[in-house]
């Protein structure tokens, strides 16, 4: 399994920022594909998820209505697109799959993920 994140940057507060995640090695419409983030110093936090066919997605509520999050089943691709950002949303992102096909999940334990992209928001 490979999930590739796009590079991350420094954007200004209120701005806004589209990560992407290349995926490879398991059959990618089966699978939950999540983005969750981590800040210094402090665990794992789920942030959305969508599920294999696109259908449905999901956020955390602080997320909700500024983020969104799709994905490209022909491309294998998933996409995050974040809007209004703040200063204490500078953290790492990281790409995720389910554990297992076919099963929604917010458990951080519970999936496989990138090796992540940092975000700077900062004027």
């Amino acid at each position: 399994v490979q999930l590739v994140e796009s590079v991350g940057c420094l954007v200004q507060p209120g701005g806004s920022l589209r990560f992407s995640c290349e995926a490879s090695g398991f059959t990618f419409n089966r699978y939950t594909m999540s983005w969750v983030r981590q800040a210094p110093g402090k665990g794992l936090e789920w942030v959305a998820s969508v599920i294999g066919n696109g259908g449905n997605s999901y956020y955390a509520d602080s997320m909700r209505g500024r983020f969104r999050i799709f994905r490209d089943n022909i491309k294998r691709t998933v996409h995050l697109q974040m809007n209004n950002l703040r200063p204490e949303e500078t953290v790492v992102y990281f790409c995720a799959k389910a554990n297992a096909p076919w099963i929604i999940t917010k458990d951080t334990s519970d999936i496989e993920r990138g090796r992540g992209t940092q975000v700077t928001v900062s004027s």
